[in-house]
């Protein structure tokens, strides 16, 4: 009896532990991602599948010659030390390059909830795991020749994507703006409008005086003191158009721009060498171990959130934005979002390798090189061109709309 009684108290206890994890897991994301088909939770899979792909691509280059020198195809290899690494970068991102882009073919024009091309989407991971491994393999048993041809397409792809990245930060900025000078907002957030816009330009000044300290130590270094000065001209461009009497944009919006232009040439500026002796904090951040590694760290996971919050921001890509969004629509637009991922695994790869498949890169390295930094340089001056466009467009518009009229 003391056996049955045993057995029966430990039956009812399971019960009730199989109970508590039943209501402990219902509601979790392990289980929305083993059963249910939660686009919300989908997008975070895969920005996770993303960094983890990346950072593969990563090992490869850095920790992957032992490894890949065993294949036959790799040893006609004549890039230098550091070419099979780079050849790996490239076979890693075309993989995850095929994988995305079949995603986008896969659910692009998906506009409902609980269609077929939704529970894709979000759903059968276990096949889409498998699948995403077979492509991450199969680019290694392609020859050279290939890969290198998509390392000359992914300069185009990450072009493609500094672009869309460009007009979603500025469309970012400019609904800001409108939402802070609307009716219903314009009187409640005065005051923090000039705050944030006062703080903007200090931090802008602030930046560029930093920069010259620490990248223009000398006369003689000409180049980082372009760079730096047309920032500054840059800076003070976009102010005087967006206070432009017919224009009246306000300091808001060059305020942050501002701060972008700033942080893209301190990027493009860090990007340069660290044996080039006008930059010496690159010197000195390259004798440090640590401080790479957490640099590195730090730019990886940067990068995967900017690509993440580029790929869910579709409505800033579409004509026609006044639509009323109905209970049964796609929260986000499926196929631009693998799209940005797609062209991100490209513009990824550009980084790891300096956008140059014959450079060499160092260990714990990301975007690093002369080409990597005139990148960066025209990046800068194509967000400003955009910005001012993008205030001046309506006025040029409507002077020719007045014009036709007249005539």
């Amino acid at each position: 009896m003391k056996l049955i009684r045993t057995i029966l108290s430990y039956i009812r206890s399971m019960m009730l532990m199989n109970e508590i994890c039943i209501k402990f897991t219902e509601d979790s994301w392990f289980n929305q991602f083993c059963i249910g088909a939660n686009p919300w939770m989908a997008r975070y899979i895969y920005g996770f599948i993303f960094l983890i792909i990346n950072l593969l691509a990563w090992g490869v280059r850095d920790y992957g010659h032992g490894a890949l020198t065993e294949m036959e195809r790799f040893k006609g290899c004549k890039g230098g030390k550091y070419c099979l690494g780079t050849e790996g970068v490239l076979r890693v991102s075309l993989g995850c390059f095929i994988f995305y882009f079949i995603m986008f073919l896969t659910t692009a024009g998906t506009s409902k909830l609980h269609v077929r091309r939704d529970s894709w989407h979000s759903g059968w991971w276990s096949a889409k795991i498998f699948l995403c491994i077979g492509l991450l393999v199969l680019p290694f048993f392609l020859p050279s020749t290939l890969i290198q041809l998509y390392g000359d397409l992914a300069h185009f792809g990450a072009g493609v994507f500094l672009l869309i990245q460009l007009i979603s930060v500025i469309s970012f900025i400019t609904w800001l703006n409108d939402c802070c000078q609307s009716d219903k907002y314009a009187k409640k957030c005065r005051i923090q409008v000039a705050l944030v816009s006062f703080t903007s330009y200090i931090s802008c000044l602030c930046g560029i005086i930093l920069m010259y300290i620490w990248y223009a130590p000398q006369p003689d270094c000409f180049i980082n003191i372009f760079f730096i000065t047309w920032t500054l001209v840059l800076l003070q461009l976009m102010t005087c158009v967006s206070v432009h009497p017919k224009i009246n944009g306000g300091f808001l919006t060059p305020g942050l721009m501002g701060l972008y232009v700033v942080f893209i040439c301190w990027c493009a500026i860090r990007s340069e060498p660290a044996t080039d002796r006008c930059n010496r904090k690159a010197e000195a951040a390259a004798k440090a171990d640590w401080l790479s590694i957490i640099s590195f760290i730090i730019a990886v996971i940067a990068m995967v959130i900017a690509t993440f919050s580029t790929g869910i921001d579709s409505k800033s890509f579409q004509f026609r934005k006044d639509e009323k969004q109905d209970e049964n629509d796609v929260p986000y637009g499926y196929g631009f979002f693998h799209f940005v991922f797609s062209v991100g695994a490209m513009y990824f790869s550009m980084l790891l390798i300096g956008w140059n498949s014959h450079h060499t890169m160092q260990k714990w390295t990301i975007d690093v090189g002369w080409t990597s930094a005139w990148v960066r340089i025209v990046n800068e001056w194509l967000a400003a061109c955009v910005y001012i466009w993008m205030l001046v467009a309506p006025l040029v518009w409507k002077q020719r709309q007045t014009g036709d009229n007249s005539i």
